[in-house]
């Protein structure tokens, strides 16, 4: 089974996170998210996973909420999964896929439930 962590190495959490995985013996998918971000489709299927909403993963204290006015409750979900792709910084991180389920790394901890 293959893990995936969309990562972000300036992160502390998903350094940690990272450093966790790889500590319990897995090789995981490595997917720099901000340098490729992903697809819509990518991200509804790990939204699924997760089990949450687009509105749950948002970074609310990043500045490009405030300024693309994502306070906005009016917003559909498909057009946050829109927004979100098209600026990944937005997007909650690090987020580690394995199999039919996801956590994010936060606390780092959070991931060990969904490790192989």
């Amino acid at each position: 089974m293959t893990v995936t962590i969309y990562h972000n190495p300036r992160c502390a959490k998903s350094r940690a996170t990272l450093a966790l995985i790889e500590e319990r013996g897995v090789k995981p998918k490595i997917v720099e998210y901000l340098k490729t971000p992903p697809s819509a489709a990518e991200l509804k299927r790990i939204l699924t996973k997760l089990g949450l909403k687009p509105r749950d993963i948002l970074r609310k204290s990043e500045p490009r909420y405030a300024e693309l006015g994502l306070k906005d409750k009016d917003l559909t979900d498909d057009a946050l999964i829109a927004l979100m792709t098209a600026n990944p910084i937005l997007i909650e991180r690090p987020i580690v896929v394995s199999g039919d389920k996801a956590a994010i790394g936060r606390p780092p901890e959070a991931v060990l439930k969904i490790l192989p």
